[in-house]
């Protein structure tokens, strides 16, 4: 399998949880052009693109990849959890969509289905499109309730807790919602909620 994926942390986390077993090696990379090295020089059962890397530009990356080794299973990774995305990244002859919020166990059974050739987007599980709220209105509801645990001043990994997620995805939603509002780090990215009218999180016993 080739796994790629700019977020180093969670490259690495997830080619080292996915290949212990023995069942599939794991080639980790950083970014599209890497990809395409690496599909030059060997087969795959499987590449697992992340939808945000460098070199993506939206599915235009995906594209690349298909035309490049067009026998070879593809699948898009996203910290969105858009439907929409899902469906077009199907649509364009994509194996698989895995949001990274599914949790790492049912991320690694997911990867094993599709590098065993079997199709897998959990639709159900995925957002119809974001809800109205002005600088809010890009995120998702989990990105939303990310940024709520920030807002109460909770430290990742008690967020990570509330949510019932590991504390990687946390890191990973604060990038991107970070990125989305502009934020240059968490105090400014709850005091751009704040001022759009974020609602405090339901306080936990």
């Amino acid at each position: 399998m080739l796994l790629a994926d700019d977020h180093d942390l969670f490259r690495e986390a997830i080619a080292a949880m996915v290949g212990a077993d023995g069942a599939l090696s794991v080639a980790a990379v950083a970014n599209v052009q890497q990809v395409l090295e690496h599909l030059a020089a060997e087969r795959f059962d499987l590449v697992l693109l992340d939808y945000e890397m460098p070199g993506m530009n939206g599915l235009e990356g995906l594209d690349l990849v298909r035309q490049k080794a067009p026998e070879t299973p593809v699948a898009l990774l996203s910290g969105t959890n858009r439907r929409d995305l899902a469906e077009a990244a199907l649509a364009r002859g994509a194996i698989g969509f895995v949001p990274k919020t599914i949790g790492v166990k049912a991320m690694i059974a997911a990867v094993k289905h599709m590098a065993a050739g079997e199709s897998f987007a959990p639709l159900s599980m995925l957002d119809e499109g974001p809800p109205p709220g002005g600088v809010l209105a890009s995120l998702t509801r989990r990105e939303t309730e990310v940024l709520r645990g920030i807002c109460d001043g909770k430290a990742n990994k008690e967020i990570a807790r509330d949510l019932d997620v590991q504390e990687v995805t946390v890191k990973l939603h604060v990038k991107t919602l970070s990125r989305k509002l502009g934020a240059k780090n968490r105090t400014h990215a709850a005091m751009i909620a704040q001022a759009a009218g974020l609602a405090p999180g339901p306080h936990r016993g």
